[in-house]
């Protein structure tokens, strides 16, 4: 269905809800929309919403469980206003989001359904799920100039690292951690600092009360760590082209880099398996 307003979505969203998890897809130019919406369809969601302005052209086959909502998400706080009233609308609702050329991939994704992970997280008590957005790129920019290549696509198999985050007074939060790396970390002079982190909470329960601050995190301190206090928990992984076209669309960092490839780049299969035996995602108690 195509709404005109976010709040027109939330009215049918009351009156019929949705009876499995939700995918919010934010989409913010015509790079790999369908691929997009497709590769989240077939994980198994429930529904599938994605923003979009008014002027941006979806495909016209697109399935039944996929909605589109006008909405400026160019704007500052466009994710977290969505994220805020989605949280009221669809309390106890298993949501996630993501960008246009973003790809969810989570252990043993490729025989099991985002449904069934979500009720082994629910089994181990966690309502959340902790995301590390892995940088995708193209290996060749003269032949890909705006950074996507989906068929010979590239990531960073090293050069990730984890900081311990901390509170306004200095003091170390209990089981969180900032996560920076792939392109980001390289290339860090192109990129403002609020936005260098990798780790995503892009997997959460919706409850009345949460609320996503500004910074992305959570206004609750549980919903910001990475797994409970007695073990380690599954985590799931973003493969993004987001940095890579955000790069070589600004004109400063499109005339000083001139490739994505180093020594570690490695040629990302598109299977989770990769993903987990460079640890970059956990399977935890789930095998």
């Amino acid at each position: 269905m195509h709404f005109p307003s976010l709040s027109a979505l939330t009215a049918e969203l009351r009156r019929s809800p949705p009876k499995g998890p939700v995918a919010l897809i934010l989409i913010e130019d015509d790079v790999a929309v369908a691929r997009t919406i497709a590769h989240h369809a077939d994980a198994g969601f429930a529904r599938i919403v994605t923003f979009c302005a008014p002027e941006q052209n979806l495909p016209a086959d697109l399935p039944d469980t996929v909605d589109r909502v006008d909405f400026n998400v160019s704007a500052e706080d466009a994710l977290q206003a969505i994220i805020n009233v989605m949280i009221k609308t669809l309390p106890d609702q298993w949501l996630y989001y993501c960008y246009n050329a973003e790809y969810l991939f989570y252990p043993f994704c490729e025989t099991r359904s985002v449904g069934e992970m979500l009720t082994f997280m629910r089994e181990e008590r966690r309502d959340t799920v902790m995301c590390s957005v892995v940088d995708l790129y193209a290996k060749d920019l003269t032949a890909h100039p705006d950074g996507v290549d989906h068929d010979s696509a590239h990531f960073d198999k090293s050069g990730y690292y984890a900081l311990a985050r901390e509170d306004a007074d200095g003091e170390t939060l209990e089981r969180q951690v900032n996560i920076f790396g792939g392109l980001r970390w390289r290339f860090e002079e192109h990129i403002p600092k609020a936005r260098q982190r990798t780790d995503r909470t892009s997997f959460f329960r919706a409850q009345p009360g949460l609320e996503m601050q500004a910074d992305r995190g959570f206004n609750i301190a549980e919903y910001n760590t990475y797994s409970c206090p007695w073990h380690n928990n599954l985590s799931a992984a973003i493969g993004s082209f987001r940095t890579a076209k955000a790069l070589r669309r600004n004109p400063g960092s499109r005339a000083a880099i001139t490739t994505f490839h180093w020594p570690q780049s490695e040629r990302f299969s598109w299977q989770s398996q990769q993903l987990l035996d460079l640890g970059l995602m956990e399977p935890g108690q789930w095998f």
